[in-house]
């Protein structure tokens, strides 16, 4: 690429690099070996999600450093930077959890402060975990300078005794373990091969959801978000993205040109299709806030609706990442969604070229059947369903991808925190046939919407999966199975009617007409609401009180800030 076709004087960088008054701020970057060729070439800031708290993110900075030799190559001149991550599969199953959520805000927040105050002029973001994939995209959205997301790809399944396994296998062990199902020696050896290389969680659970997203949405480079981190071809990826982000540069290429109401249609079209996480019904309308855009969970609830669901992924069906990407990646289910009407073609992507221009060389693989033509689908609507009822007016959403038996009704178990509940299960004190309640879990409740993974898999592990249903105000891990219906809105904090349930009451599940109702009625519901009062808060400083502070519902993706509509200048025309 010509290096004259970039004009400083329109770029972010001149008010760091240019003119006689910037002297000093020049001899900064002279402090760090920067030429004055280098210092005088457009600034692309290089963020990793880079840490030593899980396989997820230890291969970014490896990565990062692909991307930064693809930016010079292209004469730009990279500038690396880190951001935190919490890896939920750590944070799972205590306090730790509460912090996840507000991390996706934390990543956002942090990235935009390190573009602004360094002033750089384009941005390629590398993240592993999940809330920090949709964290990186929200920051990308908010900049709106030129944006390329990258995936750092997924983990490859374990193999115990001659059976693949993933992390799921290994939280469903637990509750298998403590019905006697499984001896302390065996959990012992499955942990110890369940997760055998970098990368995130390996099936279709939220990080692989959320790179799934990257790519429909136009984030993305094709095949990108596929690829397993352990790959080398990665390397190929990153170095091409740094290449690329310089063209999106020259031909001022923004995210907001490419995250569009279409462009996130077509994200939750493919959440739905794989079979996805429920958390991306929490991460797209807070994506869309940043843009401006109003998207909620009913947006996203009613693309699943119309959606077929055609890819066999675990936790619901046979395969992992790694399996889609060797026959063909994110880009053969996006080819027979597109040549069967589910998403828009016309949608602007990082490549510079549309949704169909970049799908058009794509070729079906009839010799797999990791992907089903959409066509001739696993079933006829996606694999994520929104509900709605008296117990759920903002909404609530379940993962029935996998599941046999889509309609439960049943008398009402109540915990006011996931603790309780995990301690009722592990000790088998519930019965068959219950729907078993988790409040005071919500974004401003819990605060931070704890993901219930520990208390789903136990359930799994001891074969009630199908038996009891789950309902909370809290989140679930993309890993979850079984009848669970998470983002119950109102959250309880606020006055919910899930605040409102009783130990007894009958409440009626019906993911095929979407229904969650309790059956109670509205005089009933009122009467008991006079009577309720909020629990104290659980938190009173810190960031986790700050995050409870400005957190919104669920229904509109639990952020914290009002988010493009109400933007008075955008960070990428200053």
């Amino acid at each position: 690429m010509d290096a004259k076709v970039f004009d400083k004087d329109k770029l972010p960088s001149r008010h760091v690099t240019e003119g006689p008054s910037r002297a000093p701020h020049r001899s900064y970057l002279y402090a760090m070996g920067l030429t004055k060729h280098q210092i005088h070439q457009p600034l692309v800031g290089v963020a990793s999600c880079w840490n030593e708290a899980a396989p997820c993110n230890i291969s970014l900075m490896r990565q990062a450093q692909a991307v930064k030799k693809g930016v010079s190559a292209a004469n730009g001149t990279p500038r690396e930077f880190c951001t935190i991550t919490v890896t939920d599969g750590i944070a799972m199953g205590h306090e730790g959890m509460k912090s996840s959520l507000a991390s996706r805000e934390v990543i956002a927040d942090s990235v935009e402060l390190t573009i602004r105050g360094h002033s750089y002029d384009a941005l390629v973001g590398l993240a592993g975990c999940d809330k920090s994939l949709p964290g990186m995209m929200m920051a990308m959205v908010r900049l709106n300078v030129p944006s390329i997301f990258i995936y750092g790809g997924s983990i490859l399944p374990g193999s115990f005794r001659g059976q693949p396994v993933t992390v799921q296998d290994l939280f469903e062990a637990v509750g298998k373990h403590s019905v006697g199902d499984m001896s302390s020696d065996d959990l012992d050896e499955l942990e110890q091969v369940a997760c055998p290389s970098a990368g995130a969680c390996g099936a279709q659970f939220t990080a692989n959801t959320m790179a799934t997203v990257s790519e429909a949405i136009g984030l993305a480079l094709p095949y990108s978000a596929g690829a397993p981190a352990p790959y080398e071809i990665r390397d190929r990826f990153c170095m091409a993205a740094g290449e690329q982000i310089m063209e999106l540069i020259a031909r001022n290429i923004r995210p907001r040109d490419i995250v569009t109401r279409k462009a996130l249609e077509n994200a939750a079209t493919v959440v739905a299709a794989s079979g996805g996480s429920t958390n991306a019904a929490l991460h797209l309308p807070a994506i869309a806030n940043e843009v401006g855009i109003e998207f909620d969970l009913f947006d996203v609830a009613e693309i699943f609706k119309r959606t077929p669901y055609i890819a066999d992924l675990k936790p619901g069906g046979r395969y992992v990442a790694k399996d889609m990407f060797e026959v063909g990646g994110i880009p053969l289910l996006m080819k027979t969604l597109l040549d069967h009407g589910f998403l828009h073609g016309d949608c602007l992507t990082v490549t510079g070229r549309t949704i169909a221009e970049n799908m058009a060389s794509v070729k079906w693989n009839p010799h797999q059947d990791v992907v089903r033509p959409a066509n001739d689908p696993i079933t006829p609507t996606g694999g994520v369903v929104g509900l709605a009822g008296n117990l759920a007016p903002d909404g609530a959403i379940v993962k029935v991808a996998g599941l046999k038996n889509q309609q439960f009704t049943g008398p009402a178990r109540c915990f006011d925190n996931e603790e309780a509940c995990f301690e009722a299960v592990s000790n088998r004190a519930y019965k068959e046939g219950e729907v078993l309640v988790i409040r005071y879990e919500g974004p401003k409740g819990g605060p931070g919407m704890r993901e219930m993974l520990q208390t789903t898999a136990a359930l799994y592990g001891q074969g009630m999966g199908d038996k009891v249903a789950l309902i909370t105000d809290g989140r679930f891990s993309g890993a979850t199975r079984g009848f669970c219906i998470g983002h119950v809105g109102p959250e309880a904090f606020v006055g919910g009617p899930i605040a409102l349930i009783r130990d007894g009451d009958i409440i009626e599940i019906d993911a095929v007409t979407g229904k969650l109702d309790v059956h109670l009625s509205a005089e009933e519901l009122e009467a008991r609401r006079a009577d309720w009062k909020a629990p104290p808060e659980n938190f009173r400083s810190g960031a986790i009180w700050k995050f409870a502070q400005g957190v919104g519902s669920a229904r509109k993706g639990a952020v914290t800030h009002p988010g493009g509509k109400e933007e008075t200048h955008c960070y990428a025309d200053i």
